[in-house]
């Protein structure tokens, strides 16, 4: 069964959540704060999707999105917020969510954005360490197995979410080719989303740069083209 936790205080807006979440086939976990989320989610291992609320009394949406990731790379995750700071996406991203939903928002864009992040996560589950094949990907000190969705830098593992692998096999498939911001989001995110998708761009290869640059503020692999988007590699 598909399994989402909705963790969201407003009993109005959480009951439209499941409500078109269960008519889409998904099974739904309630939450109406970040501690019983937490403890939910610790309860309920086949969670595959969190929507999360990011205004809450106690612990935020912010801090259960982190809590999660910490222990769990492959878990989807997307943000519901009414703001609409550049500061709040930045916040939602860099904590480790997926994706971020503004209110208000229909039904039908929500759904999408879940199916769309569901697949990704259902690419990523259940998946075993493969042995070394020509399904390997290799750069300088990374490589990248694209059947077991693995990847080593110096034969140590890096843990990657969804998005982050999508990221990093489209930059080592493409090796010294830049990828405008556009180009980057229609491959991982595709073309169900409408907001700011250069912010979307940007923040999730800041939390890329940090988990596999040895200088993430200088960095060698992924680099800057600038006015225009990404490229692996100096070549």
């Amino acid at each position: 069964m598909k399994k989402v936790l909705v963790l969201e205080d407003e009993k109005s807006i959480r009951d439209f959540v499941v409500l078109n979440l269960s008519r889409a086939g998904y099974d739904i976990v309630e939450a109406d704060t970040g501690e019983r989320a937490l403890e939910l989610f610790d309860a309920t291992p086949d969670i595959d999707i969190a929507v999360l609320d990011v205004m809450l009394p106690g612990i935020d949406g912010f801090e259960v999105c982190k809590s999660i990731r910490a222990s769990n790379q492959k878990v989807g995750i997307i943000m519901l917020t009414a703001k609409v700071q550049e500061t709040d996406k930045v916040t939602g991203l860099m904590n480790g969510a997926d994706d971020y939903v503004a209110k208000p928002f229909s039904p039908l864009e929500l759904i999408v954005r879940v199916d769309s992040l569901y697949r990704r996560v259902q690419m990523m589950k259940g998946e075993k360490d493969a042995p070394k094949t020509s399904d390997e990907l290799e750069y300088g000190p990374f490589v990248l197995n694209t059947k077991s969705r693995r990847l080593t830098k110096n034969g140590r593992k890096v843990e990657l979410t969804q998005v982050e692998y999508q990221l990093i096999k489209l930059f080592m498939e493409h090796t010294g080719s830049a990828f405008s911001r556009e180009e980057i989001f229609k491959n991982v995110w595709g073309d169900s989303f409408s907001g700011d998708k250069h912010k979307i761009v940007d923040v999730n290869v800041r939390r890329l740069r940090l988990k596999i640059e040895d200088d993430a503020s200088v960095p060698e692999y992924i680099q800057t083209v600038w006015g225009f988007g990404y490229r692996w590699g100096n070549e």
